[in-house]
């Protein structure tokens, strides 16, 4: 694979704000408006008491009729409101928003842990494991998604062979190597395909400690293995560092080069602990970016 200069892309997570320690909604107190309370029926100093005026009941019956005019075109004005904010946002002129290109995706929940297990990257956990069921760490298809059952494998396992099929045959060799010799545990995988063709391949792979993992990663991206159809990549190392905000994890993002071909090819690992990850995009004539960063995005955050 090549390398070129950082680049600047979309698709990275925003980091929270701190929170001020300000403390919201308390009033100093005010000076009281004289030093004490007067006795019982007698006037603060300084209070001066107004002399009742004798009301002009002509004046009295025009405020009367102003004031129930105002009350009638109130209540049209809160009734045209209402209708208005009840209505869809898309269903009023001028408002509808066009879409970025995002996937609908269910509700994202990390899987639970076996009782007293921690979490991966826990203080005790030094071999960084994740113990929770790697099937369930998959990341879920979006809405609309057509499941791709090649990659359903054996109750959610998939083979290491169908894993190795996945690169070109000259890269094979080295993985399977890297595969038997780097303690390799399980495989899990799932796939699909939307309405308009973008193809989506997700593997995750676990292996016995985190050093494991990275020494298969550094097999693929050190020595250039390359997937079918993505004969000429480049790491996008921009979009890598600004995506990468997950703590203990770590991100390489690859787009293949023009010419495309067939379909664009974009992939990317995701290394959290034990657990390397490989997202795979591809489409007719070009992929688009949007969906592919959004999932890698998401596939990065339910591992981290």
């Amino acid at each position: 694979m090549t390398q070129q200069q950082p680049e600047t892309a979309p698709g990275t997570i925003p980091e929270t704000a701190p929170e001020s320690t300000m403390q919201l909604g308390v009033v100093p107190p005010q000076p009281a408006p004289y030093p004490y309370p007067p006795a019982y029926g007698q006037q603060p100093p300084g209070l001066v008491v107004p002399v009742p005026v004798k009301k002009d009941r002509r004046v009295l019956r025009a405020v009367l009729r102003w004031t129930a005019a105002v009350v009638v075109f109130g209540v049209v004005g809160a009734g045209v409101a209402y209708g208005v904010t009840e209505q869809k946002r898309g269903d009023l002129p001028g408002l509808a928003t066009e879409s970025d290109g995002r996937w609908e995706y269910p509700t994202i929940e990390r899987p639970p842990l076996p009782s007293g297990a921690p979490d991966p990257f826990a203080e005790e956990n030094t071999r960084e494991e994740h113990f929770a069921d790697l099937r369930a760490l998959v990341l879920p298809a979006p809405k609309g998604a057509t499941a791709d059952k090649k990659l359903a494998g054996d109750d959610g396992w998939l083979p290491g062979a169908t894993y190795v099929d996945t690169y070109d045959k000259d890269s094979r060799g080295d993985l399977r190597t890297s595969l038997k010799e780097g303690g390799l545990r399980q495989i899990a995988a799932r796939g699909w395909t939307m309405p308009d063709g973008t193809r989506t391949r997700i593997y995750l792979l676990r292996f016995n400690t985190s050093a494991f993992a990275r020494e298969h990663l550094n097999a693929i991206t050190d020595n250039g293995a390359t997937l079918l159809g993505a004969a000429d990549v480049e790491e996008s190392y921009g979009w890598s560092a600004k995506g990468s905000k997950v703590p203990f994890t770590s991100l390489h993002v690859y787009d293949e080069q023009k010419p495309y071909g067939k379909e664009q090819l974009r992939q990317a690992y995701i290394q959290a602990g034990d657990v390397i990850g490989l997202v795979v995009q591809s489409g007719a004539g070009t992929t688009p970016k949007i969906p592919f960063q959004q999932t890698v995005a998401l596939q990065n955050q339910l591992l981290g």
